[in-house]
């Protein structure tokens, strides 16, 4: 039974989530601001969709560097430090003379991503029982989905109006506040830091249920990131709305992602891989059914509220899953938040070719949704491999016990 401090959500995950907040508005708000940054600094739409790529790709190289520089730290030192990097990253961008600096600033900013979610995730599943793992997880997460339901239409709105540096000006003081509260809520690590053995770690990585995981979690949000990347110009050129409607509609996509954040966090602490391959599905049926509803604003309203559903539903699941596998270590934990970025960058990529170079931005959602059934097939493939072994050590352990008779 668990204890009273296991039994419900700690004060100090509450404090990772507000540096997922943070983290989570500077990543998703340029999304809301693409057209602004597009316009002032005189580059086209796909070209402007490179700065998520770059913060993404950034988030891939960042990761690992970060996490094995960071080691020798007391886990709530690092968390510390990386938010530092971050606030300084978002203030950079802030004052950006031009379209380089901006991405330059962007990929300083992302450096820090990837090593404090992984960090804070094996943080997060330190504080509560073994049976409520994914749902601490999902807790700290719900500060990218809060980011999304609040940071990211206030960003759009503070953008629009007082132009796009305003913004992640609000940003830099959203870091300091989330720096102060994780110094004075996330307790220090209980017993003596061990720095992390990076060959063991490493050796974590490369098995190949880790391996197939971590390529899960890049098909299933480079899906996401194909859309969600152009959001606004689909909503504005496709459907029909107005600028000024972008941040009510990002409003309804971010509550979406909370309710899916948390759904997924539950029902994966009970059947993690019925979770994963669940979510999969229902992610590239979405992002397929979203097709039909281009040009019907009500449709697309409703379908803003389930695209943000099936996205983080499978965030938890995704995450967990690499982490069982890889016993907890942080390095896997921060590739696999490399791996969602990968596919973040892959995403905002393949959206820009299928604009400038294929059928257009009306067929950005149905190219989008055949992304996820890859990682359904991923999925597929890492479960046979654990029935496999499953009946592998069935005859050792009858053997075993026929020794014993």
């Amino acid at each position: 039974m668990a204890s009273p401090a296991t039994s419900r959500a700690p004060l100090a995950l509450y404090a990772l989530t507000a540096g997922a907040f943070g983290i989570g508005t500077t990543e998703f708000v340029i999304m809301g601001l693409l057209l602004q940054v597009s316009a002032e600094l005189h580059v086209g739409i796909a070209t402007a969709g490179l700065l998520i790529s770059g913060y993404a790709l950034g988030v891939f190289v960042g990761a690992p560097l970060l996490t094995a520089a960071t080691s020798r730290l007391p886990h709530k030192t690092a968390l510390i430090a990386l938010m530092l990097i971050f606030t300084l990253g978002n203030l950079a961008s802030a004052l950006a003379p031009n379209y380089p600096a901006l991405i330059l600033a962007r990929v300083i900013t992302s450096l820090a991503h990837g090593t404090f979610f992984g960090v804070g995730s094996v943080v997060a599943t330190g504080l509560v029982a073994e049976d409520r793992k994914a749902s601490a997880i999902s807790i700290m997460f719900t500060g990218l989905t809060v980011a999304t339901l609040l940071g990211v239409p206030a960003g759009a709105w503070l953008g629009l109006h007082h132009g796009w540096r305003s913004t992640f000006g609000a940003v830099t003081v959203i870091g300091v506040l989330a720096t102060a509260i994780i110094a004075t809520l996330v307790p220090g690590d209980r017993e003596a830091h061990q720095p992390m053995d990076f060959r063991t770690e490493l050796k974590g990585v490369v098995h190949p249920q880790v391996l197939l995981g971590l390529l899960t979690t890049v098909f299933g949000f480079a899906g996401v990131f194909t859309v969600f990347t152009y959001i606004q110009p689909i909503l504005t050129r496709i459907t029909g709305f107005d600028e000024s409607a972008v941040s009510p509609i990002l409003l309804v996509f971010g509550g979406g992602m909370v309710i899916g954040n948390l759904l997924g966090g539950r029902l994966a602490d009970k059947r993690l891989m019925a979770t994963l391959l669940g979510t999969l599905v229902a992610l590239a049926l979405v992002l397929g059914a979203m097709t039909l509803a281009l040009h019907n604003r009500a449709a697309m309203i409703a379908f803003s509220a389930l695209f943000g559903i099936a996205a983080f539903a499978t965030a938890a699941p995704l995450q967990l899953r690499v982490l069982q596998k890889a016993s907890g270590g942080v390095l896997a934990s921060s590739f696999n938040i490399a791996a969602f970025n990968l596919g973040n960058a892959i995403g905002a990529w393949l959206g820009g070719a299928v604009i400038n170079h294929g059928p257009g931005l009306a067929a950005v959602t149905s190219v989008a949704a055949l992304i996820p059934v890859l990682g359904v097939a991923v999925a597929l493939w890492s479960l046979r491999l654990d029935r496999r072994e499953t009946r592998r050590r069935q005859p050792a352990t009858l053997a075993c016990v026929d020794t014993h008779l």
